[in-house]
């Protein structure tokens, strides 16, 4: 008799080059930290939303590997493939993981924003402090690449950010506060908007624990109503 397959690794949809699988629908039915995969098939349905070749939403396993690669040359190639002097807005997620033998390691996410208009990488984090010494870690791996304009270096500074009230929802707060800084980011690429207004007061407006609290279940109906399409 063949050994049975344990169903929770059964491939349930995939979507822009992202595979979700069974078990990923039980982290958002229940109380559960979000792994690289939910992150990514955001991630990847904020793109879709309103495309911009100016706009990069780098995908999880991506920004950690950037963080700890010791190769010089391997680091080069991989960030060079990301076209970071043609964007005006990165998105990296941060994760506390130490362990690069770990897969889906780590307890915290925050969320680290390249600004190219103010040569900013803008750290959020939805429990103050937390993933610091880790944002500031991404920040030296990847800002010399950027090409910031006019010979200045760019500048780590942490953001507003509203704060979780639970233990699991970090990962729900990074999405949240890049689907608003996309959708800031959206009509200012058209022409509108104060050219150097960040995007704070919008995350003031569109970002509490009651919508973060709403947007796992949202994610939830989301792929399942992809799902039921295929």
């Amino acid at each position: 008799m063949a050994p049975s397959k344990n169903k929770g690794d059964d491939m349930i949809l995939s979507y822009h080059d992202v595979v979700l699988r069974r078990s990923d629908l039980d982290i958002l039915r229940g109380p559960c930290h979000l792994n690289d995969r939910l992150i990514e098939f955001y991630f990847a349905h904020i793109a879709s939303t309103a495309s911009s070749p100016a706009a990069l939403l780098v995908p999880p396993s991506i920004s950690f590997w950037l963080a700890h690669c010791l190769d010089p040359q391997s680091h080069r190639e991989c960030v060079d493939a990301l076209r970071l002097p043609d964007r005006d807005l990165v998105f990296f997620t941060v994760n506390d993981n130490l362990d690069v033998s770990a897969a889906e390691g780590g307890s915290h996410w925050s969320l680290l924003v390249y600004f190219r208009e103010t040569n900013e990488f803008v750290h959020h984090d939805s429990c103050r402090g937390v993933n610091r010494l880790h944002a500031e870690s991404l920040f030296r791996a990847v800002s010399g690449f950027v090409d910031g304009g006019g010979g200045e270096y760019p500048r780590f500074v942490e953001g507003f950010t509203p704060q979780q009230t639970n233990g699991y929802d970090c990962g729900l707060y990074a999405l949240a506060v890049a689907k608003t800084i996309y959708d800031w980011y959206v009509p200012r690429r058209d022409g509108c908007g104060n050219k150097m207004d960040r995007w704070f007061t919008a995350m003031e407006k569109e970002v509490d624990a009651d919508k973060v609290a709403k947007l796992r279940g949202e994610i939830l109906r989301l792929i399942l109503s992809f799902m039921e399409s295929k």
